[in-house]
């Protein structure tokens, strides 16, 4: 049993959402997220990366700057930027990228399911990622960002979602700077919003596609306010964080590509040798680059040719869960054995190149010092899925989810 239950959302003006809707705070530095803002007073940046608006000498962890993204925070709010709704809703948050939809619902999902389990989970966490968004959670008296959550489809929420986005208009309908549409609806209708949240009594998981780190954040911004408040009765705002809830059918996880600087001291034809121990290699003779299109094919670019690799049978386990995933067999059978990658997390030789910047981006690095690149067929919500139904974990930078949720569209407050 999932409990999902709505919230009075702090939300932009209509005529001011463009200005304010940001791009997540984990896909940017410093530099680039001041870049993004300047010349945008409103820009939620200055809430979810407030160390734009200190100067460059300060450590963006210093407390003065979580101090200035709650500073901004209420500063947006009293001049009329963002308005609290007057009543607990649900919302409708539709993205559109490249003529794929994805439409979910915003709402407010429980710490303790968290910790629980009810609310999956399939990655590991960092304590100092977590507490930047501790840190900024708390500061702010509120989630500044929402969790990306999955779950089984149920027909009867998708039919509530439809009839909705047919007979009412959106809120909010803009084309964002990279030509991803955002168009929010606010469910407002007593009935709707009772039916919602008992429907999701029915769903037995909930499953955190993106924001591993947010929600874990959120979860320990809960438990402190718990341990300030001994009193707590459960219904609290700070027992439960804002989320965007998808349905599994409409996801899209792209690939998640690899570089590395260098071979591990072997000669090309010394690594190429070791490589066919594991994998089947033909060379790629046709135009462009090599896109796998099946499980267990990977590309490989090495010394301006492309390659196919293909993982060997026997070479890994297939019923497993997470060692049966593409990202393990090529970890398990030629990062680790061949390069030397033995922890991709803190490993400096190896980079990780999202799929929304093409398979060119994997030459061009190559091509400016780096040594060999693999492109890597997407892992699917169905495997995502499976490794959290199994307790597992994925391997690091398994998944990469576009498009990615705005910042700024929503607001929860923790009181």
């Amino acid at each position: 049993m999932a409990t999902v239950r709505p919230f009075k959302g702090i939300r932009p003006k209509k005529e001011l959402v463009e200005k304010v809707a940001s791009l997540p705070y984990d896909v940017m530095n410093r530099e680039e997220a001041k870049e993004m803002a300047k010349g945008n007073d409103k820009s939620f940046l200055h809430v979810v990366r407030p160390e734009i608006d200190v100067d460059d000498s300060v450590d963006i962890h210093d407390k003065i700057v979580y101090e200035t993204a709650r500073k901004n925070l209420d500063k947006f709010i009293e001049d009329g930027v963002l308005v609290q709704d007057d009543k607990p809703k649900y919302y409708i948050y539709r993205q559109i990228m490249f003529g794929r939809v994805q439409t979910g619902l915003v709402g407010c999902t429980s710490i303790d399911e968290y910790m629980n389990n009810t609310i999956k989970k399939h990655e590991f966490t960092r304590p100092a990622k977590e507490k930047d968004r501790i840190n900024n959670f708390d500061h702010c008296d509120a989630n500044t960002a929402p969790i990306f959550l999955t779950y089984r489809k149920n027909d009867e929420i998708n039919n509530i979602v439809n009839d909705w986005i047919k007979f009412n208009k959106p809120v909010y309908d803009f084309t964002s700077e990279d030509d991803i549409t955002h168009i929010v609806w606010v469910i407002d209708d007593a009935s709707k919003v009772e039916r919602i949240g008992e429907l999701f009594d029915s769903i037995s998981y909930l499953y955190i596609a993106d924001g591993h780190h947010r929600s874990a954040s959120s979860v320990k911004v809960g438990l402190k306010r718990r341990e300030e408040n001994p009193n707590y009765t459960g219904d609290e705002e700070f027992n439960y964080f804002m989320s965007v809830i998808f349905p599994d059918e409409d996801l899209f996880i792209m690939d998640y590509n690899r570089v590395v600087e260098d071979l591990n001291g072997n000669s090309d034809e010394e690594f190429l040798t070791k490589v066919k121990e594991k994998f089947d290699l033909e060379e790629y003779t046709k135009e462009g680059q090599y896109r796998p299109m099946n499980k267990h094919e990977f590309g490989m670019y090495l010394n301006n040719k492309w390659y196919k690799l293909t993982a060997k049978e026997g070479t890994f386990d297939s019923k497993h869960p997470v060692n049966s995933l593409d990202a393990a067999i090529l970890q398990n059978n030629l990062l680790n054995p061949i390069l030397g990658i033995d922890d991709p997390r803190t490993n400096e030789r190896i980079d990780f190149i999202g799929g929304i910047r093409g398979l060119e981006e994997l030459e061009k690095r190559v091509n400016n010092g780096m040594k060999v690149a693999f492109s890597m067929y997407p892992t699917t919500i169905e495997d995502l899925i499976g490794v959290a139904d199994a307790g597992e974990v994925m391997p690091p930078k398994s998944t990469w989810f576009e498009p990615k949720l705005r910042s700024g569209l929503f607001v929860h407050r923790l009181k």
